[in-house]
């Protein structure tokens, strides 16, 4: 399983997109007020829609970027002056072998996605805690 980003509307991915079986869409209270931003997430929850790809939304980008060891817990892995942090408002799961789930983790998110969407949550929320 690989992690890929997802980001203004560029796919930074060279792999195969039938093996996308998760979409995270990450964003805190300011991003909701971000009309870009949300115009941004519909047009990739179209796309996911489209495409059988089960979407979750994330609150928390800076835990969730902790979560993925892009941060420290001292603070952001980047001092001042260096590159800008990756934008992780949308985060692409690849399995390359979707046909057999591997990883229980994955497994039990992609199943929670679906029982959301049998209870009509179409895009189930987590929301990650700080530490």
């Amino acid at each position: 399983m690989t992690l890929e980003e997802f980001s203004a509307g560029e796919q930074k991915t060279e792999s195969d997109p039938d093996n996308v079986v998760l979409c995270l869409l990450a964003a805190d209270e300011d991003d909701d007020r971000d009309v870009a931003l949300q115009i941004h997430f519909t047009l990739i929850q179209a796309f996911c829609c489209e495409n059988d790809i089960d979407i979750l939304r994330v609150s928390n980008p800076g835990r969730l970027a902790e979560l993925l060891l892009l941060e420290s817990d001292a603070g952001p892995a980047l001092s001042e002056g260096a590159e800008q942090p990756p934008d992780l408002h949308c985060v692409l799961v690849t399995n390359p072998h979707s046909s057999q789930w591997k990883d229980p983790a994955l497994s039990q998110l992609i199943c929670f996605c679906r029982e959301s969407r049998y209870m009509d949550q179409w895009v189930p929320v987590i929301n990650l805690p700080e530490r």
